[in-house]
């Protein structure tokens, strides 16, 4: 509204009220410090790789040639915090076991619903013990041998769960240790300390004769001989974190992860159809322990809110029954409502400076919002359809009614003198 009022682009006026860049202050309004900015990074990258500049230029030419279809663009950063911000859930458990074949077996406290964590779990247990991904078996979900488990939720299922599972498997490493030093000292002739043992691939080795390697089986073999235990329980509690829920202040998240997004729509002016013609995504995701998954989260956590904000209506009758109340008449988004032309980007060499798992970012939720960007282009291709500089009413979700609807508003005149914003919707029949 602010930009529409003072005829800039909106862009414009987001950008001078990020968050600003490190070495300056930035305190929440709930009372915490933001630590490793990285929001105008990711901005600034973005609006370069998106040829943002260029393509509203684009538009507004297109716009100005095609007066029944219009188009639009927006550009929108996300900033989302991540743990619980009830303290005591921020807490994971984990049970490793190894076998004597060389093998391990994963018991976490996650959910796997299509979100990829135990796939992720298989990468951390895998490079922990230094053995193969194909030899690790994560189990399914269970409380007789995880208990007390938190929600898969909050975006912080591999950071808690990833956590627990490394302490478990270091702790079976260290007793394993001992063991492959008086291997590799007896058998291959080096002067061999605990520090010199690399455990890697499925091979156990002195750092300086890494092709003179014993199998991790052979290792794990040994310490069974030797009446060594195999199995470790791992915990992890997320660290800094405090809630005063009364007074609304505290340092609830341990970081923050960040994203952007440039989104453009083109709508019908009859009818208020909209597609979403492209879009792109900057996101902030540390250092992937899988980037494929992250992608995935990203592409779909965007198209699911592209759902929530263009077509995921509840509607009522009087007497207060849901009309839309199955997928016959709640519409979810379909392939056909992807963008069609869809580019994702991660930040790059952007380790978490906080010490999370392989120093990675949490990315289920945040791109959710992302999709913020597709609402605001279809607010400007709108706008697009009248005079210029009116604000513009648009419901939430933006359907095609919606659309119609603010589309036929914009090309109305003025009543009277009266702003657009005053007229009831009624009048304009």
């Amino acid at each position: 509204r602010v930009a529409r009022q003072l005829g800039l682009p909106p862009e414009v006026v987001r950008e001078r009220n990020l968050d600003h860049g490190s070495g300056e202050t930035n305190t929440t309004h709930y009372g915490q410090e933001i630590e490793d900015n990285r929001i105008e990074q990711v901005w600034h990258d973005l609006k370069g790789w998106s040829d943002m500049s260029a393509r509203r230029a684009e538009v507004a030419a297109w716009n100005a040639a095609n007066p029944h279809r219009k188009r639009g663009i927006a550009m929108t950063p996300v900033k989302f915090g991540i743990s619980f911000t009830n303290t005591m859930l921020n807490q994971a458990g984990a049970l490793v076991l190894v076998y004597t074949d060389g093998s391990a077996q994963v018991n976490h406290g996650g959910t796997e619903m299509g979100q990829g964590i135990n796939t992720n779990m298989t990468a951390i247990a895998a490079q922990a013990l230094g053995i193969e991904s194909d030899k690790i078996r994560v189990m399914s979900t269970a409380t007789d041998k995880v208990p007390n488990t938190s929600a898969t939720a909050a975006s912080s299922g591999t950071d808690m769960n990833g956590m627990a599972v490394k302490d478990a498997c270091d702790q079976i490493i260290a007793r394993l240790r001992p063991v492959a030093v008086e291997m590799l000292s007896s058998r291959r002739g080096h002067t061999c300390g605990a520090n010199d043992v690399e455990f890697r691939n499925g091979r156990v080795f002195h750092v300086n004769h890494p092709s003179e390697f014993i199998p991790f089986a052979e290792v794990a073999q040994k310490a069974w001989m030797q009446r060594i235990s195999m199995s470790a329980t791992g915990y992890y509690r997320t660290p800094e974190i405090h809630w005063d829920r009364n007074a609304g202040k505290g340092h609830p998240f341990y970081y923050f992860a960040v994203g952007a997004a440039v989104s453009e729509v083109e709508l019908d002016g009859f009818t208020g159809d909209m597609h979403v013609r492209r879009v792109d995504v900057l996101h902030d995701c540390g250092q992937s322990i899988n980037e494929g998954i992250n992608r995935g989260q990203i592409e779909g956590g965007f198209v699911q809110g592209l759902g929530w904000l263009t077509a995921e209506e509840l509607v009522w009758n009087r007497e207060g029954k849901l009309l839309t109340h199955s997928p016959d008449t709640y519409k979810i988004p379909a392939v056909g409502d992807m963008p069609r032309d869809f580019r994702v980007r991660l930040l790059e060499d952007a380790p978490n400076p906080k010490r999370t798992i392989g120093r990675s970012k949490a990315v289920g939720e945040p791109p959710f919002m992302l999709a913020i960007s597709v609402r605001e282009a279809i607010r400007d291709a709108v706008a697009a359809f009248g005079p210029g500089g009116r604000q513009v009413r648009l419901s939430s979700p933006a359907t095609g009614e919606s659309i119609f609807l603010a589309i036929r508003e914009q090309k109305m005149p003025e009543v009277k003198g009266t702003p657009l914003e005053a007229v009831p919707r009624g009048v304009l029949v």
